[in-house]
Parts: structure tokens; C-alpha cells; sequence
């Protein structure tokens, strides 16, 4: 999971002045995106270093206003490459923020500042400070009153064994005001025992639990798997695994017990919402290998397979040959291999300990939470040091008896099925189609059907759009258009960037959007383009399926769930273009 601990670290701070005190903003120098965060702040009048003044006399209307103005500024500071690829870069003060994570994000982080600020100092400007603190907690609430989801515990359905394991975590020191329960349509998960607020730890795990490299160190194995060349601590966790869920001594056991024998199984309680017991999609099977004909992740999933069949053939059999006191061969076929890619990839977690070192580990019951687009806790997996404990804090609030959920990462569906065996619910803004790089020259319908990843072609600063501040991408994607809201003339509901380079492909005089007769032509020829080549591959993903949903497999219902995703956001970018061509041809048929 990305536990998004591998930020640039920030400069921001409050420092005291003579009337009241000023926020500082600082944009790093080590941000991956920094040239076009730059550029896009200074479009609005900001610079990548802004002082914002607060005076004690203000009043709560203009500490609001003031508010917005550094929420501007962070929510710049923390787009990611899909909220700033896909950003409204000319009016983008027009809407109300860039994309729910975004917005949680900028709030946490000037809640984050002003719970920085030194309480010695805090108490001297407490009126002002709880003005703007109560301010950024009420905008939290009002996000999470408008995107929460109603959780339903599944009655019927028994968790005996992950009452044990909890009972097991809190003897070992583990504090939670969670609970695992079966939740209707999410499999089980993480349920809120109170009312919880935001900066609250809704789970604590002592290191003595966490399943890292180190019990393979204290392991009969070690020594054996030391000399291999290349081998990753990864690689041994998942061997160590295969063997330590057989271990009936195993201070483990009660962890092991509460996964399933088979992360393939499918029933009323291995929900497919649920990455806990789903497990990652590597063991699907023909049929669903063929509905999902015509995508991206049907090569996805085959080149993972492939991959892990070259590495257990390269690595299991000789281990077991010349180790087999060790190795036991019943213990390392080729399906207890893939139970154990399949538990890793869906469970383990990038944990930073206090040494520095970032580790990939399994977290006992915090396994159990599963992903949202609207997570409740989106910063986790660094040990502090005072505890020596892993904390879960809350980014928004829970209610008591509501599903607690962690975001996993910014990962498209494609990516969630094939690594942790589930789609999520809703609208997924990651859920972006790569492209390569697009010259006319190019056959873009074979980029689209056989390319599994974004091409980097760099195209250096032979163009830059004319008032665009982030132009010059390397790599392109499309995603659904009911995402944007800009449907009109020189937008379409379509990516900026995309739209900027191809009419610069056909048209390399510096582009500016206005109603002019060339411009308005190439308009036509670009959207003509598109139109082409996604009408191409919608005719490669098919007619919608007809098939009997109760008598499908999980793989089939999984595979064409996701096919019929990409249909949908194929078919909003054909519909986009059709709309967009009627209105170009309406402006030149007013010239």
C-alpha cells in the first residue's frame, strides 16, 4: 500500500509577528512536479513561497477569507500527477476544489500547521488560532457529510476467529476503537466502537507484531537464503510465509487463521469489495481471462502471472531439491506460492521504522481495513519513535458504528483488480487510460490496445502552449469525462494537455484559444482524430456482455465489471468529441 510517507518535506510554519502572526506556504524544490506547481501558482498571483497575514483584530468573515486564500495555495502544494494533469488550468478558481483527496489533504495540512504551532505561543493568539482552527474543522465536516457512505453489519455472518484475533492483538498491547465486523457489500472490515474526530488514533500497533524482515533473520532459513544473488527481503517474506501459516507454534497462528485457505474463494462473505479476503486477481481463470478481451488489464494480469511462474520455477524447486529439511515440498508448490503473492500483494503494508529503513511488512487486524475513495485515514506507516507503535489518525471523522477505511493509494481500478482483487465503489478518479505519446505519424489505436503503460516520449520545449501553465507533459491519459466540468468550446470534458499537444502536432504555430477560422478548424481535424481512434477501440472492448450474473464466477463478474467500466469511459470521450464537434461547427458557421 502507498502510505504516502515518501512526500517532499515541507517548509511550512506560523510565525509570530507584533499584530498577530503570518502562515508560510513553501512549494519544495524536491516536489517531482515542481516547474508546473510553479507555474500554475503563479498564474493565480501566487508565488512558490507566500506569507499570509493574520492580525488579531480579524474577524471571523475575514479569517474565512483569508482561509481560502491559503487553501488556494496548499491545495497547488499537494495536487498529485493526475489531479494537476487533469486540472482546469485556466479558471481554476472557478470550482470548488480539485478532487476530494486534494481538498482533504490541503485542510489536514493547515490543521496540521496550526497544531504545530508551540502552545506557549498558541495560548497568546487562542481566539484568533481556534477562529481558523474551528473554520478548517467545520469544511472537513461539510466534505464528509456530503461524501459519507452508510455502513451495514452483516448479522449473519461470523467473525469468531477475528474476535480471537483481536482479543490476541490487545494482550500483545494493541489499542483500537475499531472492531472487525461483516459489512454488506465490503466483505469485513474496520468498525468505529464511538464517535471518533479527526486527528484521532483509531488503531495503535506495537512493532513486536509487525510482520517485517526481521522474524526471517531469527528464521532456519536465513542462512540459506542469504547467499542467493538478488534476492529481495520481499522474496524471503513471502517464502518465510508459505511455511510460518503451517506453524502451529507460531506466535502468528491466530493472525494466519483468519485468512482464507484460498484467496480465489468466492462466497457470500469473500466479498469482492473486500481486498482483505479477495486477495489479488493473479488466479483468474479462462473465461474471465477472455471477457476481459480488448483491455489493457487482460495483459496486465498475464505479464503478472508470467512473471511470478518465471520467478517460482527459477526459485522454489531448487530449495526444496537441495534443502528439503527446510523447504518442505509440500509446503512450496505452486499454489501455496500464489496464496502467498496473493497475501502480500493485498495486505502488506510500507512501513518506515525509527532506524530510517522502509520495510515492506503484514500489520496484523490493521489488514482488515479496507480501501475508499473517501478514506478516513490517509497518512500511516511510520513508526514513532516515542511509542515505538504504528498510529492510524483520522483525516476525517468516523461515527460510531460507521466502516473506518484507509486509501491504499491514488490506483486506478485496473491496478486494485490485478495487486489487492477488488474494484471500489464509485466514481474512481484514477481510473485513467494511458496513451503514448501522440504524433500524427502514429497508429494511437495500437498504442491504446497494446500498450500497458504511458510511453515517455520527451518532446523537450520544441512546444509550449501559449498561458498554459502545465504544458509540456511527456505522457498522455483520457479518463471518464463526467469528471470535468468543462464541456465547453476548447475543452470538451477532455484533458487539457492532450488536447494542447495534438493541436500543436497539427498546427505548430503557438495555439490560443480564440474564435478564429484556423483555430477552429484544426479544432475539427483534432477531435475527428479522437473520435477515430477511441471508436476504434470501442469496437475492440465489444458489445456489453450478456451473461447471467448469478450463475458467473467471481473472476467473470470481476472481468466484466471492469470491461464495462472502460466502455464508459471510452463512450463519454466519443460522446464528448460529437458534442464538441457540434459546437465548433456552430461557432464557424457564425463566421
Amino acid at each position: 500500500m502507498d502510505n504516502n510517507n515518501n512526500k517532499p518535506c515541507s517548509s511550512n510554519k506560523i510565525i509570530k509577528t507584533s499584530d498577530g502572526c503570518e502562515i508560510v506556504l513553501e512549494l519544495s524544490q524536491n516536489d517531482p512536479f515542481f516547474d508546473k506547481k510553479k507555474n500554475l501558482l503563479h498564474s493565480m498571483g501566487f508565488d512558490i513561497r507566500e506569507q499570509v497575514q493574520f492580525h488579531r483584530s480579524s474577524c471571523p468573515d475575514a479569517i474565512a477569507t483569508i482561509l481560502e486564500r491559503i487553501l488556494q495555495i496548499a491545495r497547488i502544494i499537494h495536487l498529485d500527477e493526475v489531479e494537476l494533469y487533469f486540472g482546469k488550468v485556466n479558471d481554476c478558481s472557478s470550482f470548488e476544489y480539485w478532487s476530494p483527496r486534494n481538498e482533504v489533504e490541503a485542510l489536514n495540512s493547515v490543521l496540521s500547521l496550526i497544531n504545530s504551532y508551540s502552545s506557549c505561543e498558541r495560548q497568546k493568539e487562542m481566539n484568533f488560532l481556534q477562529t481558523l482552527q474551528d473554520e478548517v474543522l467545520k469544511r472537513i465536516q461539510e466534505f464528509t457529510d456530503k461524501n459519507k457512505v452508510e455502513s451495514r453489519i452483516d448479522r449473519s455472518c461470523s467473525c469468531d476467529k477475528e474476535k480471537c484475533l483481536e482479543k490476541w492483538g490487545e494482550s500483545n498491547g494493541v489499542k483500537t476503537s475499531l472492531k472487525i465486523a461483516c459489512v454488506e457489500g465490503a466483505g469485513r472490515g474496520a468498525i468505529a466502537t464511538k464517535d471518533l474526530k479527526v486527528g484521532d488514533i483509531a488503531l495503535e500497533i506495537p512493532v513486536s507484531i509487525i510482520i517485517s524482515e526481521e522474524h526471517v533473520h531469527k528464521s532456519d532459513m536465513y542462512h540459506i537464503l542469504e547467499k542467493i544473488d538478488g534476492i529481495t527481503s520481499e522474496t524471503m517474506l513471502l517464502l518465510w510465509s508459505m511455511k510460518e501459516r503451517h506453524n502451529c507454534s507460531s506466535k502468528f497462528k491466530i493472525y494466519f487463521d483468519t485468512l482464507p485457505e484460498e484467496f480465489k474463494t468466492e462466497s457470500p462473505e469473500f466479498s469482492s469489495q473486500s481486498p482483505t479476503l479477495a486477495g489479488a486477481r493473479l488466479s483468474f481463470g479462462v473465461d474471465a481471462i477472455m471477457a476481459l478481451d480488448g483491455t489493457l488489464l487482460l495483459e496486465e494480469i498475464m505479464q503478472a502471472k508470467e512473471h511470478l511462474r518465471v520467478q517460482y520455477d527459477e526459485l522454489v524447486p531448487p530449495l526444496c531439491k537441495n534443502y528439503p529439511e527446510v523447504f518442505l515440498p509440500e509446503l512450496y508448490t505452486w499454489e501455496q506460492f500464489l496464496w502467498a503473492c496473493e497475501l502480500w500483494y493485498s495486505n502488506s503494508m510500507k512501513v518506515m521504522f525509527v532506524d530510517g529503513k522502509l520495510r515492506t511488512c503484514l500489520i496484523p487486524i490493521a489488514g482488515f481495513l479496507n480501501h475508499s475513495l473517501y478514506p478516513h485515514i490517509v497518512h500511516y506507516g511510520k513508526v514513532d519513535s516515542a511509542t515505538n507503535t504504528l498510529k492510524f489518525p483520522l483525516t476525517r471523522p468516523s461515527c460510531f458504528g460507521e466502516q473506518c477505511c484507509l486509501s491504499y493509494g491514488n490506483f486506478s481500478s485496473s491496478h486494485l483488480i490485478t495487486f489487492y482483487g477488488f474494484m471500489p465503489q464509485g466514481d474512481n478518479p484514477y481510473d485513467v487510460i494511458p496513451l503514448g505519446l501522440l504524433f500524427p505519424s502514429m497508429n494511437l489505436e495500437s498504442v491504446l490496445t497494446h500498450s500497458q503503460t504511458c510511453a515517455d516520449i520527451d518532446v523537450g520545449d520544441a512546444y509550449c502552449i501559449e498561458g498554459c501553465p502545465t504544458s509540456s507533459w511527456t505522457s498522455h491519459m483520457v479518463r471518464g469525462t463526467w469528471f470535468s466540468n468543462n464541456h465547453n468550446i476548447f475543452y470538451y470534458g477532455l484533458p487539457s494537455p492532450l488536447l494542447d499537444y495534438l493541436r500543436g502536432a497539427r498546427s505548430p504555430a503557438p495555439h490560443a484559444k480564440t474564435i478564429e477560422i484556423s483555430n477552429l478548424e484544426n479544432e475539427i481535424e483534432v477531435l475527428k482524430d479522437l473520435q477515430s481512434t477511441f471508436s476504434s477501440m470501442m469496437e475492440n472492448l465489444g458489445d456489453t456482455d450478456l451473461v447471467d450474473s448469478d450463475d458467473a464466477s467471481w473472476d467473470v463478474k470481476l472481468a466484466l465489471e471492469f470491461k464495462d467500466l472502460q466502455r464508459r469511459i471510452v463512450s463519454s470521450i466519443l460522446t464528448s468529441c460529437a458534442a464538441g464537434l457540434n459546437l465548433v461547427q456552430d461557432e464557424l458557421s457564425e463566421l
